[in-house]
């Protein structure tokens, strides 16, 4: 009797137990329930306040979390909101910060006002403190998007956040001075489709600190942005175009925009790829702007594949090893999982990484195709191979095999920006610096001929000035890509690279002769065994110069010359295209930020002015984006 009493307690215990359980169930079902019921979606634009342009890269966090997204090119966002109460936090550099509460607003739009204080405070900091922490000291907010999510991660405050021993590397650049036209009539250089220098500076910029001068390449920046030039309609890989006008930062003398637009194939025209990827998987690319954003970038190319095209990807550390072997386009997944499963550590061996990925591609080489090998790291080699002779040598021999190069930068504080660019320039690519997954969509989807789809190889320029015309003139930027005068002819000197689609812009600053220029070039003393004399040919054309390029089809070995000439007619200032006025506005900001001492007269007031009023299209938003950092720069500097 005793133990049926005490079975029936303990059932009865179970019994109420488990109506608890199942009540505690239903009210945490009720709880989610109505949590979900409350949480939707708001959507909005976030501009300026002062001329209504929309504001790229605002960053949205909700007060009180990490979540959070930003803008896209056109200002707009997206967020889901757990309710009605929660209030949003909009920051953007060199603008006021503004908290929102949501309430029952769906479309939630704001005004961001420029603040003068802030970004005073952060050139004052960057003076006086280390460069790595003056973005923290002076509270900017340079957080990073997550690439799965919505999760917004803002930057470690100042005294949280460990101090870091800064080794980038960039190599020293002597600005081109003004050559006399009589002595010096000759201009040759290498035409430049790299990027990588303006990602690489908006980066600085965004975190509150003045890039190095010589991580701006003019050329670069100029270059970062497309141009409205018309499409070639003959046989050549290019067309070319010519304008002259006034100098906006130097009245007396003249600006002379050269443009060359490749021709667009389209996508479903253009060669099978067969494509390596060899990525860093080192232990210092651990960070989150690092191996993360290879991967999230990676992700975006492997999207925009065709069934034709192959995959390999290649992984170096401490050793090199191939992850996966040549895979069609047509499986996504099994690429996609492939580049999930990286992870960083160790030490990191480029050479041998490098001499992997040329095999691979070698082994699945496709004739008539796109074979290139795409290099994803920070640059620090430090084992093997790695010293910037060598790898370069070994470059210099890969590229004999017929595959392309293209390098892609990641990350700060160990960032080796000299050596990645000098591996593309050996080894006939292209180079971009990615600092955010809208970066790498820029480089992988917006851009994706251009990037991957070489039209036509080592291309040259050689301008000769007619010095009846001409006093002296100066080409802005090209540094790096100077040629000898008999490197023009010399089909054996490499030169860059032209992609699908790509426009490459070039700048000289022209003084003519007869203007009163306190431009000068240097003198230099009569020659003695010989001298220099003017065709009377010359002094009966209004002919300023002639320009000959010389370019190769992707799998030829000898070149091709194109030859045109440029009057000495200059159009107004208020007749210049879009073009000539942006590209302009651009090359100042560089000769600003090098503090350049050609630089004349140009402001950042004048530099916005030319940008604003030359935006054009701008149908992905950089140009309206360069704008809002002009802004910001302009407060930035005394200058």
């Amino acid at each position: 009797m005793e133990s049926l009493w005490r079975w029936h307690h303990v059932g009865n215990q179970n019994i109420i137990a488990m109506k608890k359980n199942l009540f505690l169930l239903f009210a945490l079902l009720l709880f989610g329930l109505t949590a979900t019921a409350q949480s939707r979606t708001i959507t909005g634009t976030v501009t300026d306040v002062a001329d209504g342009s929309p504001l790229p890269g605002v960053s949205i966090l909700i007060k009180g979390t990490s979540k959070g997204t930003s803008t896209d090119q056109h200002g707009k966002y997206s967020l889901s909101i757990p309710n009605d109460n929660a209030v949003l936090v909009f920051r953007f550099i060199g603008y006021m910060t503004q908290e929102i509460k949501v309430g029952k607003q769906e479309v939630l739009d704001v005004k961001l006002q420029l603040d003068n204080r802030q970004l005073h405070e952060v050139i004052v900091v960057e003076q006086s403190l280390p460069r790595a922490l003056a973005g923290r000291v002076a509270g900017v907010f340079s957080g990073r998007k997550h690439m799965d999510s919505e999760v917004y991660v803002p930057a470690p405050v100042f005294d949280a956040a460990p101090l870091v021993h800064n080794t980038e590397n960039y190599d020293f650049i002597k600005e081109n001075s003004f050559l006399d036209a009589q002595k010096n009539p000759l201009s040759t250089f290498s035409i430049d489709v790299d990027n990588a220098s303006y990602s690489n500076v908006r980066r600085f910029l965004n975190q509150g600190q003045r890039p190095p001068a010589d991580a701006v390449r003019i050329e670069e920046m100029v270059n970062y942005f497309n141009y409205d030039y018309p499409q070639p309609t003959g046989d050549e890989p290019f067309s070319v175009i010519t304008e002259l006008s006034a100098c906006p930062w130097n009245k007396n003398n003249q600006l002379l925009h050269i443009g060359l637009q490749g021709k667009r194939v389209p996508t479903d025209q253009l060669p099978a790829s067969n494509l390596v990827f060899l990525i860093d998987v080192s232990g210092s690319m651990f960070s989150p702007d690092k191996l993360p954003l290879v991967k999230a970038g990676l992700k975006l190319l492997v999207d925009e594949l065709r069934p034709q095209d192959q995959v390999s990807m290649v992984v170096y550390a401490g050793a090199a090893g191939l992850v996966l072997p040549s895979t069609s386009g047509k499986e996504k997944k099994k690429i996609i999982e492939a580049l999930d499963k990286l992870e960083a550590g160790g030490s990191t061996a480029g050479g041998a990484g490098i001499n992997l990925a040329y095999k691979v591609a070698e082994d699945n080489f496709v004739k008539g195709g796109n074979n290139r090998v795409i290099l994803a790291s920070d640059g620090d080699f430090n084992i093997g191979v790695s010293s910037d002779s060598e790898l370069q040598r070994l470059i210099e021999r890969k590229r004999e095999t017929g595959v392309f190069l293209t390098v892609l930068g990641f990350g700060t504080g160990n960032f080796k920006d000299s050596r990645m660019e000098q591996l593309a320039n050996k080894g006939n690519g292209n180079y971009a610096y990615i600092d955010n997954i809208r970066e790498a969509q820029k480089v992988f989807v917006n851009e994706f001929g251009g990037t991957l789809f070489t039209i036509a190889k080592d291309v040259k320029l050689q301008l000769e000035f007619n010095p009846v015309k001409v006093k002296a003139y100066r080409l802005i930027g090209y540094e790096n890509r100077a040629l000898a005068n008999e490197e023009f002819n010399d089909d054996k000197k490499d030169a860059g690279d032209m992609g699908s689609g790509h426009t490459v812009t070039a700048l000289y600053e022209i003084v003519p002769v007869g203007a009163e220029s306190e431009s000068q070039a240097g003198s230099v003393d009569a020659l003695k065994y010989q001298k220099t004399s003017i065709d009377p040919k010359a002094k009966r054309t209004d002919e300023m110069l002639t320009m000959k390029l010389r370019y190769k089809e992707p799998d030829g070995e000898t070149s091709r010359l194109m030859t045109t000439t440029v009057s000495g007619q200059a159009i107004p200032a208020t007749q210049t295209s879009d073009n000539f006025r942006f590209s302009a506005a651009v090359a100042a900001c560089g000769m600003l930020l090098r503090d350049s001492e050609h630089k004349g007269n140009a402001s950042f007031p004048m530099v916005l002015e030319l940008a604003k009023n030359a935006r054009g299209k701008d149908e992905e938003g950089y140009r309206i984006e360069f704008v809002n950092l002009v802004k910001s720069m302009g407060l930035l500097s005394e200058k």
